[in-house]
Formats: structure tokens, sequence, C-alpha cells
């Protein structure tokens, strides 16, 4: 009996032709900032950078102009492949996502800038591909992303910075947010932030169609003291005071549902 298995890891390959000067393009010609700046644009490219349990991802350059190569699972790899089949198809990145938006963004403005063609598929047999050069305009359409204002409630993991200043919390929803602050906020606020629970209201950009959150865009608006407070004997207290009482002999019922409510600040 035979038994077909699936290959369980498959690749991403990101192929740059162009030239340096009056050379042609190779691995021993191509800057290492510029395979930085591919090594972070592709963890965006696959959407994984805020996820709790990324996959792991191995990286090989090779030759042919130059190729970057990015190992990974194959449920990655099909998922990508469907997405650069849809660019393709459509000529427009609107639908992604913001961080694959983002990322599809940056290698369009490497390709125009240094007249480099990118050439963007998978292992996949019949792979999708997409082609980024000085004639190709993947941008998202500016006008789907509104000012909106936001609320984010977590723990402060972070807060300062030498010249461009953040506050950094931790949220439920989102895993950690970054909050451009004003310097000036951060010198006069007189007491620790770190590792104190509060609330942080923010100015940022957000999809008026999907309802996403452009997280790299917030700004920082005010700090709410957010101290959620459980008092069991407070609680038992009003149990017991209306345990007492029935709508029955309750004359002014305003007057009375005011004070079982109390004012104890929950």
């Amino acid at each position: 009996m035979f038994i077909c298995i699936m290959d369980t890891v498959g690749y991403i390959e990101i192929k740059i032709n162009g030239s340096k000067g009056n050379l042609e393009l190779n691995p021993d010609n191509y800057d290492i900032r510029e395979i930085i700046s591919i090594l972070e644009n592709t963890e965006n490219l696959l959407n994984i950078d805020n996820k709790k349990s990324r996959p792991i991802i191995t990286y090989s350059l090779e030759k042919g102009s130059v190729r970057h190569v990015f190992k990974t699972p194959m449920q990655y790899i099909i998922g990508f492949n469907a997405i650069i089949g849809q660019i393709n198809q459509n000529q427009t990145i609107d639908f992604l996502d913001l961080s694959t938006a983002k990322a599809f963004e940056s290698l369009q403005d490497i390709a125009s800038k240094n007249d480099y063609v990118f050439i963007i598929k998978t292992s996949l047999g019949n792979s999708n591909e997409v082609k980024l050069d000085r004639t190709t305009n993947y941008k998202r359409t500016e006008a789907v992303w509104v000012d909106a204002e936001f609320y984010f409630y977590g723990k402060v993991t972070n807060a300062g910075g030498k010249d461009k200043a953040n506050i950094h919390i931790f949220t439920e929803d989102f895993g950690n947010v970054r909050v451009q602050t004003p310097i000036s906020f951060l010198e006069e606020y007189k007491e620790n932030l770190l590792y104190k629970t509060l609330g942080l209201r923010a100015l940022g950009k957000q999809h008026s169609e999907t309802g996403e959150i452009d997280l790299a865009s917030l700004k920082f608006v005010q700090l709410i003291d957010y101290q959620p407070k459980y008092d069991e004997n407070y609680l038992n207290m009003l149990i017991e005071k209306a345990t007492k009482n029935s709508w029955s002999i309750v004359e002014n019922k305003d007057s009375w549902l005011k004070e079982i409510r109390g004012s104890y600040d929950t």
C-alpha cells in the first residue's frame, strides 16, 4: 500500500533582479541593511509578528540574482499563495490586513527607489506570483483609513525613550500596544508607570470598512486610572439589605434603589 504524505514545510521566495552600478546584483554585493529590511518585511507579510504561537521561519540567501528563501510550515505557505494570487488578480492590496499591506508597500518602495524587480512566489506547484518594480504601484488607498479615538486597558510594560517616547501597554485584545507619547508628559508624571494597570486614551487610524486599527499610528491623549475593585463585604451588605425588603412594603422605590446601589465605585 502506497501512502502519500504531503510535505509539512514549504518556502516563500523573494527574488530580486537589478544592478549595483555596472554590476549585476548578487549576494556578494548585496548590502546587509537590505537583507535586514527583507527579513523584517517577510515576517509582516505572513502577519505573524504579534501572534502568541508563531511558527519557526528559517532563512537562506541564494544566487540568481538574489534569492531570499524563507522556510516555514506548509499551512502558512498555502495561505500566502492565496494572498499573492488575489493581489495579482485584482492589482490592489486594500483587502489585506495592515501588517501585510505595509510590508508590500515597503517592498514596493525598495523596488522603486533602487530600480529592482521583485518576484514573490511560493514552493507550491504552479505557484501564484506577484511582480513589483518601478512601474507597479502597490499602495493602500488612503481614503479607507480614517481618524479615530481608542481606549486600551492593560498593564504598562515600558515607558520612555531617548528621542521619541512611547508607552507600551499589554492588553488582552491586542497584545503589546505601543503609543507615541510626549516626553513632556512623562517628565511631569510623578508616579512610576511601570507594571501599573490602567487605561490609555489614544488617537490613531482605523480602517473604515474592516474596523482594523493601525497600531503604528497611535498617539497619546490621556491616562485613565483603572483599578477594578471587588469588595465582598460591601456586596454582602447590599444583598442582606435588599433581602430585608420587598416591593410591597417599599413606599419610595426610586429612593430605595438609590440606597441599595450605594455610592461604591466599581
